[in-house]
């Protein structure tokens, strides 16, 4: 299963027993939206909802941190989710968040998981069908995490990284240009903006095209190594919360670059301990 799927392939695809799709929209704290709400007003036909918020470490302080692999396990069943199942990721956006689920998936070890290129405003474009209402009953299923420490870098990682400078992994930051600046305010009320010293800036929508679907690898490829990205030297995205970070990781996966590791508490994370050195223009 590719990590990135076409409109085409999952109209193909679904109603099939073992494919499973979830809208995964979660919408920043300065967007009047919920993702919730607007699932229950239209999603792909037999669609479930994805809670980054629910499907995360209950007991933390910052916002959608990933949960142990014991409650992963618990909510995955619970939404009727098997080590057998392919699972895609979409969202309301068209590719903002779902590349939450997807690297969520493959941090608990399953690699049948992939994101749906354009989400459901490509999906509604081109007058394929929706439905309204809640999610579909499901039978609980078994599922069993595998656990990838390597996909995950937690505040002491990247205070060695740091230290270290230019010897160490790159960290590639995918909010957009002024937030990575210290130029425009962050969304979240009280954090400064600014970055970590000696990360390079990508902002995830330069990824995409108009449409956004991703761009094809060649130019994924030729943007990650004008930021410095290299075959040897190794990666952590992040960017405000752990949310569109995953969206570089998939663009890195699907350039060809080995794959990266997330910065869980990202920014709001980095800028919110008085210990951290942080970057401003």
């Amino acid at each position: 299963m590719d990590n990135l799927v076409s409109t085409a392939w999952l109209a193909a695809e679904l109603g099939k027993p073992d494919l499973m799709v979830f809208d995964t929209t979660k919408y920043l704290p300065n967007e009047p939206h919920d993702g919730r709400a607007k699932y229950a007003e239209a999603h792909v036909p037999g669609a479930d909802y994805f809670d980054i918020d629910l499907i995360a470490d209950p007991d933390a302080t910052l916002p959608h941190m990933i949960p142990s692999a014991a409650r992963f396990e618990k909510l995955m069943g619970l939404l009727g989710v098997s080590n057998a199942a392919r699972i895609v990721f979409y969202d309301q956006k068209g590719l903002a968040s779902a590349a939450r689920g997807w690297w969520l998936m493959r941090l608990f070890g399953h690699t049948q998981a992939a994101v749906l290129d354009g989400g459901l405003p490509k999906w509604v474009k081109e007058g394929r069908p929706t439905e309204a209402g809640p999610p579909p009953p499901r039978d609980s299923a078994e599922f069993v995490a595998d656990f990838q420490a390597e996909l995950v870098r937690g505040i002491g990682d990247v205070k060695r990284i740091v230290r270290q400078g230019g010897g160490g992994a790159l960290i590639l930051d995918a909010r957009a240009k002024g937030r990575f600046d210290g130029t425009a305010p962050e969304p979240r009320p009280g954090l400064p903006s600014g970055h970590m010293p000696g990360a390079a800036n990508v902002p995830f929508n330069e990824l995409l095209k108009p449409d956004q679907t991703m761009l094809e690898p060649e130019a994924l490829r030729a943007r990650f190594t004008a930021a410095g990205v290299t075959m040897e030297r190794p990666v952590v995205t992040s960017c405000g919360t752990g949310v569109t970070a995953c969206i570089l990781s998939l663009g890195l996966v699907q350039a060809g670059f080995p794959e990266p590791a997330v910065y869980d508490g990202s920014w709001t994370e980095w800028a919110g301990r008085p210990e951290t050195p942080k970057v401003h223009a």
